[in-house]
């Protein structure tokens, strides 16, 4: 969904007679930018690899938000205690007893409730196996985005278009701006105040 409608053009400095293609055409742009589907709250499945010893892991989308009716944005988690790589190992009888029953490589269901989140920052801290193990693997389906798409996301899409606008290889009269072209010119009309109003926003890691 295009994150400004024609209501909001005059409050973000756009002529009411914008076009809805330059509008779709910069929520894409921001979107690519921030390396995500959308900024409204959506569904997300990571698989994480824990580092040795820790029980924390940080997600890439930010900030977690429950999503409809639901209380927690984390839907489910599952963990398992793979082989450890080479140096990782911390409790050698506690490994001897997990290979010999098979234990690792086997996903686990994790309560959802016993997991520590913190929306903010995307930190997961994780309990312990049955075994006082820690898993060193864990997939998170999650929810994550704006329940409300704020005056920093909108004031950039303002920006980019008002910058698309000015690029004289843009402002040529066209039916229709391909968001293609919006690619091929985005560093210069993601500028450095736009990219200020979305980096709360932009994934960790993932493309």
């Amino acid at each position: 969904m295009a994150y400004l409608q024609p209501a909001d053009y005059p409050n973000y400095g756009l002529p009411a007679a914008t076009t809805a293609d330059w509008i779709t055409a910069a929520t894409a742009l921001i979107n690519s930018y921030c390396r995500r589907p959308d900024l409204n709250v959506i569904q997300y499945t990571e698989r994480l690899r824990l580092t040795s010893g820790a029980q924390t892991v940080m997600l890439s989308y930010l900030p977690l938000s429950p999503l409809g009716t639901a209380t927690t944005p984390i839907v489910s988690v599952e963990g398992r205690y793979a082989r450890p790589r080479r140096g990782e190992t911390l409790n050698e009888p506690l490994c001897e007893i997990a290979w010999a029953f098979s234990l690792p490589g086997q996903w686990t269901t994790i309560n959802p409730n016993s997991v520590d989140c913190d929306p903010n920052t995307g930190e997961l801290t994780l309990p312990w196996n049955v075994l006082g193990l820690p898993y060193n693997e864990v997939s998170v389906t999650y929810t994550a985005g704006l329940a409300t798409i704020g005056d920093d996301v909108k004031t950039a899409c303002a920006q980019i278009v008002r910058n698309a606008q000015s690029t004289p290889a843009l402002n040529a009269s066209k039916t229709k701006i391909d968001t293609m072209q919006m690619q091929y010119f985005s560093s210069s009309l993601v500028d450095e105040t736009v990219q200020a109003w979305l980096r709360p926003y932009v994934a960790d890691r993932l493309g």
